[in-house]
């Protein structure tokens, strides 16, 4: 669907364009922005490499560990219905961990994974669960404490202070956080208040008994007789035994 809304997009300004007689406007500000998507890329890798290798040095030390098991508790009572011991909790551990520090292309490995494991444990494959919703709305909405991507993207650009939006993107992060989970809590409540839908009544057909030769012998003979069929009247009639055919 998203690759249909940019085609839709492209479509529409090249046809605007067309209209008002700029279609070279466009041509330019293709390659321009093919040469600025470049461009940012290189000064990501740098910073994206950085911390990347920051993550790994925390994972080697034991911070990563320690992380998750701060976190642990917070992840049970977030997702009651998922086992501790289960693989799920893992990458759903590292994933929030990832986020935390701003890393958004480490967590998302982590985040596949985790959906995935969940699918395991879904009784109806074709829709998910509340702790899959509970993960999607956690991982789209994750507290970060360290902007790292927003930070490079700053420093590409020349920002005089790349690091000044740390603050406010905590709030930020905490408050749709908060938002994110109120809801989550608020349908899953929701969700176990819904009566459980009635099954549809079936009468069950009960059998009946076999019965008997005698029986069936006694219920034939004590049957009331059947009327045969009326025979047509002549001219003889039978109470007087008179003949009363008209003759002519």
């Amino acid at each position: 669907m998203i690759h249909l809304i940019w085609v839709a997009l492209i479509c529409i300004g090249f046809v605007f364009a067309a209209v008002q007689g700029n279609i070279e406007l466009v041509t330019k500000a293709a390659f321009d922005g093919a040469a600025t998507g470049v461009t940012v890329c290189f000064g990501l890798i740098s910073v994206l490499v950085f911390w990347m290798g920051m993550m790994r040095l925390a994972e080697d030390g034991g911070l990563l560990e320690k992380i998750s098991k701060l976190l642990t508790p917070l992840v049970a009572f977030l997702f009651p219905d998922v086992p501790r011991n289960h693989p799920a909790m893992g990458y759903i551990l590292s994933n929030m961990s990832a986020n935390l520090l701003g890393l958004g292309n480490a967590a998302t490995p982590m985040g596949i994974k985790a959906m995935q494991e969940l699918q395991t444990l879904n009784p109806d494959k074709k829709t998910a669960t509340p702790a899959m919703c509970t993960l999607l709305a956690l991982n789209t909405a994750s507290i970060t404490l360290i902007p790292t991507t927003l930070i490079a993207i700053r420093l590409n650009y020349h920002s005089a202070h790349p690091a000044e939006i740390v603050g406010t993107t905590l709030v930020a992060t905490a408050i749709a956080t908060f938002a994110a989970m109120a809801a989550d809590r608020w349908y899953r409540s929701r969700e176990l208040r819904r009566p459980p839908a009635d099954p549809p009544s079936q009468t069950p057909l009960t059998p009946q008994p076999p019965q008997s030769t005698a029986a069936a012998s006694a219920s034939s003979s004590t049957a009331p007789p059947v009327p045969s069929p009326a025979t047509p009247r002549t001219g003889i009639t039978a109470v007087k035994g008179r003949d009363t055919t008209w003759k002519g």
